[in-house]
């Protein structure tokens, strides 16, 4: 992606945005969830906003020009104020996730309509193009039970039982190390495994569009 900057400037210029818009939506989700469910924390520390710049982490968004993988900045929520003691941190981290898909829904729909009219070439739908497969991207990558991905939050949840209670400690001590250790070994050993979810990103963004990207 990086290379877009001197090769077609404008292009990159539309990915940083796309980037932008698919972050937001994530993290601002997960301060409207916890809110909603009790918990101020996000509001207070001024996250509840759709300002991108309180969600962008300058070193996520540098390292995911650079090497494709990156993040946001972490919502912060205090589990112990949500109403659903259970549940609370699984619906407030599956917020984001799901806010991404109803975003590519309707960023899709709207690309559909106005397709015909502009063409490939134009950059709004270019813009569109790359927000369906970025929020599809931020979904389905965000589902993975690793933390600090969202969809360890749902497993957690799932191994709450004091029977599984090491499980629980080595995900929580050891997924970060293996969710880096998946993606830098995917990188230099060529393990395909997150070519396959590639894969499956573009055909969901591809469904979801109507046409080929």
């Amino acid at each position: 992606m990086l290379g877009l900057l001197f090769q077609e400037p404008i292009l990159f210029v539309v990915w940083i945005l796309a980037i932008l818009v698919a972050l937001t939506i994530h993290e601002f989700s997960h301060a409207w969830a916890g809110t909603i469910l009790g918990d101020n924390t996000a509001k207070r520390m001024g996250r509840f906003t759709l300002n991108p710049l309180s969600h962008i982490d300058p070193v996520g968004l540098l390292i995911l020009i650079t090497i494709g993988f990156g993040w946001g900045k972490p919502v912060p929520f205090n589990p112990y104020n949500l109403r659903k003691k259970k549940w609370g941190p699984a619906l407030v981290a599956l917020a984001g996730p799901a806010m991404n898909l109803v975003g590519a829904l309707i960023l899709g729909l709207i690309l559909r309509i106005i397709f015909p009219f502009l063409g490939p070439g134009n950059l709004l739908i270019q813009f569109l193009s790359l927000s369906v497969f970025l929020n599809v991207a931020l979904l389905l990558f965000n589902l993975i039970p690793l933390p600090p991905l969202d969809g360890s939050k749902l497993l957690l949840v799932i191994l709450s039982d004091h029977k599984y209670e090491h499980i629980r400690t080595f995900l929580e001590n050891r997924g970060p190390l293996i969710l880096l250790g998946l993606i830098f070994g995917d990188m230099i050993l060529n393990l395909n495994i997150f070519g396959g979810l590639f894969s499956i990103i573009m055909g969901l963004a591809s469904l979801i569009v109507g046409f080929g990207m």
